[in-house]
């Protein structure tokens, strides 16, 4: 081998950000275990970042515009945790009604920061509700706003892709043996996948214009005791890159169903920063390690000194191989995934809601304070539950809608729910000279967790709350393989 191909993609991009900081006072508990419901301050803004990246052909690489060619990717990332579908709807609709595309054209993606709140209607009439609304409506317009600002500034683009390292996520499916039950903590006799992706988005005079950062790990620093608003770990992350690469910053999440930060579940922001950092810093050796846009890593030949040198040098790309790089595919499709048979119904549900409101008001009368905040813990489980039901589409199964991008050297995935990370690990090891982007939430939590098959059936929270099936992971991961495969041999899946 006397040459190193890194994976690059030219495109058309724009990036447009912006603060989304909900109001002082607004709904915050997040956690069950929270005994606070309003907002009590603000650790880091919230951002709202939309970016935007369409195909270009040799012949339009140098005329900017608005216009939106087909398998244009239009993603807005929002610093907060999760919405339902009506919730997806305030901020799906201004964007259509103010730019013209379609619902399609638009992938919402979370960053999962469990430290913004939970912004969903059905709590409006709880302590700070009343401002969820408004919110949420104001966000739906600055998206409309950000959106038609990138598609008026698309211009001509490389992306470069990365690798690194990242140890911050641990493995979460804990074994508590003093109470023999399964717990939501750090494991450390498993691995986790530590596999960090960048991306460096260059413009035509070689200026930085955006990164993204993709990750796995749960936003879960800051638990029960916090009460600022917070992007957790990603705000700090953001910070340091964008510090040093004075360009906007995008992290995706990937599939962290299992996986979460070695150090969390605290109130201390500091925590939250430190964690950010090493995200950060991980992201920046990745960032430093890439080559310049348009570039490979050749082998130039020996040249004798004290001893003979082996050179390697950065030279431009033949055409043919920049021709390549302008490649371009995308497909949007369904999978329908069986729910599980032992799904509870809406009436099982609201009978055990009842139950712990009760069990709630006796131990808080009983002055049990630890009991009734139990209590008020499965209250909140069980009202999640209550809602998921609620919105879940009728049949027997559930269309998990999957949406997939070919860019040049590089492949990005986007899929609803939380997906254990056998969906990246197994995804990646289909064609490892490739970079696989993969973010997981995308347009809400839809079929909440996809835990793997051997998880089923031991009681661990991901899975006690999954409403798919065993196996649906490993089908969804099937699925997205054969289109993969199908198109490395050149044909549509």
């Amino acid at each position: 081998m006397d040459a190193i191909r890194t994976p690059q993609a030219r495109c058309r991009f724009a990036i447009a950000e912006a603060d989304i900081t909900p109001p002082a006072g607004i709904y915050h508990r997040m956690w069950g275990a929270a005994t606070h419901d309003r907002a009590e301050g603000v650790h880091r803004p919230l951002r709202a970042s939309v970016a935007i990246i369409a195909p270009r052909a040799e012949s339009d690489a140098t005329s900017p515009g608005p216009a939106v060619p087909p398998g244009t990717a239009i993603l807005a990332s929002l610093d907060h945790c999760l919405v339902g579908a009506v919730e997806l709807d305030m901020l799906l609709e201004p964007i259509m009604a103010a730019t013209g595309v379609s619902r399609e054209a638009v992938t919402i993606l979370f960053t999962h920061t469990h430290g913004a709140g939970l912004m969903t209607l059905d709590r409006q009439s709880l302590p700070g509700g009343e401002l969820i609304p408004g919110y949420l409506q104001s966000v739906g317009q600055r998206l409309a706003e950000l959106v038609a600002q990138g598609l008026a500034a698309l211009q001509p683009a490389t992306m470069v892709f990365g690798k690194g390292r990242c140890d911050l996520a641990v493995f979460r499916d804990q074994w508590d043996y003093k109470s023999g039950q399964f717990v939501c903590g750090y494991d450390p006799t498993v691995t986790a996948d530590d596999t960090l992706l960048v991306a460096r988005v260059t413009g035509e005079a070689g200026e930085t214009l955006a990164t993204f950062v993709n990750y796995a790990c749960h936003p879960t620093t800051l638990a029960w005791d916090n009460r600022l608003v917070s992007p957790d770990y990603i705000g700090a992350m953001r910070e340091l890159v964008e510090r040093q690469t004075h360009a906007p910053c995008v992290f995706l999440q990937g599939a962290s169903g299992e996986l979460g930060p070695y150090e969390g579940y605290v109130g201390d922001v500091a925590v939250a920063d430190r964690n950010g950092r090493r995200v950060g810093y991980a992201a920046l050796a990745a960032i430093e390690a890439l080559p310049p846009a348009g570039t490979w890593y050749r082998y130039a030949g020996p040249v004798v000194s004290g001893a003979t040198i082996g050179v390697w040098r950065h030279e431009r790309l033949p055409s043919e191989e920049l021709a390549s790089q302008s490649g371009w595919r995308y497909r949007r499709w369904e999978i329908d995934l069986p729910y599980r048979s032992e799904l509870p119904t809406a009436a099982k549900v609201a009978a055990e809601l009842d139950e712990w409101r009760a069990a709630e008001s006796q131990a808080t009368a009983a002055g049990d304070l630890t009991r009734a905040r139990d209590c008020r813990a499965m209250v909140e489980r069980q009202t999640r539950m209550a809602r998921r039901l609620e919105q879940l589409p009728t049949g027997a199964s559930y269309p998990l809608e999957v949406r997939l991008w070919r860019w040049g050297g590089a492949d990005f995935l986007a899929v609803p729910g939380e997906h254990y990370s056998l969906l990246q690990t197994a995804l990646r090891a289909v064609a490892p000279s490739r970079v696989l982007l993969i973010a997981t939430i995308a347009q809400g939590w839809g079929p909440s967790y996809l835990p793997t098959r051997e998880t089923y059936g031991r009681g661990i929270y991901q899975e006690s709350i999954a409403i798919v099936a065993p196996g649906s992971l490993e089908r969804v991961v099937a699925e997205v393989e054969r289109v993969l495969r199908a198109w490395d041999a050149g044909v549509e899946a």
